[in-house]
């Protein structure tokens, strides 16, 4: 299982409560789309994930700019997924940015608003914010291998599912 994150904006730590940090715990690998601010807010997420890939995001420190790029493409259970913060254009600029970097999956962050969008060439997935969801639900995302693909779900911080949704991988 995978977790994914954005949006912490903290100065100590990592913020995760609730599901979002169960969702941490048992996660293979997590995915942070951004804007953690500090690098003490970035090393709690190294000292919390097993494996952490993140990007920085426009809120965030030159400390933190300086260790993470401003996107990334990994391959999750045969799944291409291309990690930014965001990009001017919103969700049509994400879609050229996944289609650019082959992606099946774009995740990014900066709305704060948990959502999820099919386009012609990716599915584009925003999984809100944990610590600070600026009057959306507190959310995160939770994505598990399945049959050639990624099933995919947004939670809660009580860990009730708002969205769910499914990326097939290349095959």
């Amino acid at each position: 299982m995978f977790a994914v994150l954005s949006d912490t904006h903290s100065r100590t730590g990592h913020e995760l409560a609730g599901a979002a940090r169960d969702a941490v715990d048992g996660a293979d690998a997590v995915l942070h789309a951004g804007d953690f601010t500090t690098a003490a807010a970035l090393d709690a997420f190294y000292d919390a994930a097993d494996r952490l890939h993140a990007v920085h995001g426009n809120r965030d420190v030159d400390a933190v700019r300086e260790r993470l790029p401003e996107a990334r493409t990994v391959d999750l259970a045969g799944v291409r997924v291309a990690l930014t913060h965001r990009r001017r254009g919103g969700p049509t600029a994400l879609a050229m940015f996944g289609r650019e970097r082959g992606a099946d999956l774009v995740v990014s962050g900066h709305t704060h608003r948990p959502t999820v969008t099919e386009t012609e060439h990716c599915t584009v997935l925003n999984p809100g914010s944990h610590a600070d969801p600026r009057g959306n639900p507190a959310s995160h995302a939770v994505l598990t291998p399945d049959a050639g693909g990624l099933a995919g779900e947004i939670r809660d911080r009580e860990g009730s599912v708002l969205d769910s949704f499914r990326v097939e991988g290349r095959n």
